[in-house]
């Protein structure tokens, strides 16, 4: 490829073409592609750089704690959660109809990542997502209130289509929690979709927020619109932990010992508790 074209196509902006221009040329002329053909290749090589580029970008922005998918979910250890329900939820059709979502059992089981890959999946198909653990959105408001940034935190609140909002319920939230998130789910309501998880009942926010009429507006916004999923169950972290513990109680060679080993009981205040 000569320097005048290299140039131009940096000019325009086209470093996917760029990229594979060499092997598109010498495929032209090995296979007898016609002008049309291999303009069509090479076009189809620049949307495919910036089609990977966007995902990217849009990965980036939604700020997940760790990148997920529902390929990588283990649907044989919990058996209460529906996989046709996560399914449907990942090919858009609640954003597209304005729903909300809340994810609702113990910790462990399997709520973060589940909502984290099904955004993860709403990005792929053009989707812009913005995943934030509830501490993260109280954080976010204490400080840039105190730097008169109301209005501007607000708005990074209110741009995605889908907010991601986890881990309610792990404690007690600061004062004024509450009123964050009730204005969020107030000016989200019936315009963008907002998903949550909560290990809590719904009768124990009003405790969690200190403030029990603001928590039953929030419900009575959120839940109007609102698809629920209810997972029940032990937790899947807490199961690997059981796994090691009876591998090391058992004896070298000991197939009966092995049988017969109780599982690890979760310690009071565990991690596995602490972090959903």
């Amino acid at each position: 490829m000569n320097e005048s074209l290299t140039a131009a196509l940096k000019q325009l902006r086209l470093s996917g073409m760029s990229e594979t221009l060499d092997v598109r040329l010498h495929e032209a002329q090995g296979n007898h592609l016609t002008h049309s053909e291999f303009l069509e290749l090479a076009l189809q090589d620049e949307l495919l750089v910036r089609k990977e580029r966007q995902l990217a970008r849009r990965v980036k922005l939604a700020s997940f704690r760790e990148l997920k998918t529902l390929e990588d979910f283990d649907w044989s250890f919990n058996r209460s959660l529906k996989k046709s329900e996560v399914c449907d939820l990942a090919t858009g059709r609640f954003v597209r109809e304005h729903r909300d979502v809340l994810l609702c059992g113990p910790p462990g089981t399997g709520k973060s990542h589940i909502v984290q890959a099904v955004g993860y999946q709403l990005i792929k198909i053009g989707y812009q997502v913005l995943y934030k653990s509830i501490f993260d959105v109280v954080r976010d408001f204490l400080h840039d209130e105190a730097m008169e940034g109301h209005e501007r935190v607000m708005s990074r609140y209110l741009k995605p289509d889908v907010l991601i909002i986890d881990d309610f319920g792990m404690k007690q939230l600061p004062k004024r929690s509450g009123e964050y998130l009730f204005e969020i789910v107030m000016r989200r309501y019936e315009t963008r979709s907002t998903v949550m998880t909560t290990n809590r009942p719904l009768e124990d926010w009003g405790k969690l927020l200190g403030d029990v009429p603001t928590a039953t507006a929030i419900l009575d916004r959120f839940l109007h619109h609102s698809e629920i999923i209810t997972i029940t169950g032990k937790s899947y972290r807490l199961k690997d932990r059981a796994s090691s513990s009876n591998e090391a109680k058992a004896p070298t060679g000991s197939k009966k010992s092995a049988k017969g080993s109780k599982p690890a009981k979760a310690p009071t205040g565990s991690a596995a508790e602490n972090h959903e």
